[in-house]
């Protein structure tokens, strides 16, 4: 039965955590603060707190973004022309 409610708390902990996406909001205060203190020592920690949730929250997807961080973009598709010629372009 305890583990039945721990799970059950486990459950309606993340779900809570999920809609009130709290890395998205701590991100941008993050953004906004780095704006505002572009010193070493006060902006660190600050992203620190920010990489922080991300990984409790969204381990995958961090950890992820974090090894492709310096990856070149990929290429886009190859450019297509029209033709508008009416005749096929003879």
């Amino acid at each position: 039965m305890v583990e039945l409610l721990a799970a059950t708390a486990l459950l309606a902990a993340g779900y809570a955590l999920g809609r009130l996406r709290p890395h998205d909001r701590l991100a941008e205060w993050t953004n906004w603060q780095l704006g505002f203190h572009l010193d070493r020592w006060t902006s660190r920690p600050r992203q620190a707190a920010l990489f922080a949730l991300l990984l409790l929250t969204d381990p995958i997807n961090t950890v992820r973004a974090w090894r492709h961080r310096n990856d070149p973009p990929g290429r886009g598709p190859a450019l297509t022309f029209r033709d508008d010629a009416p005749d096929g372009g003879a």
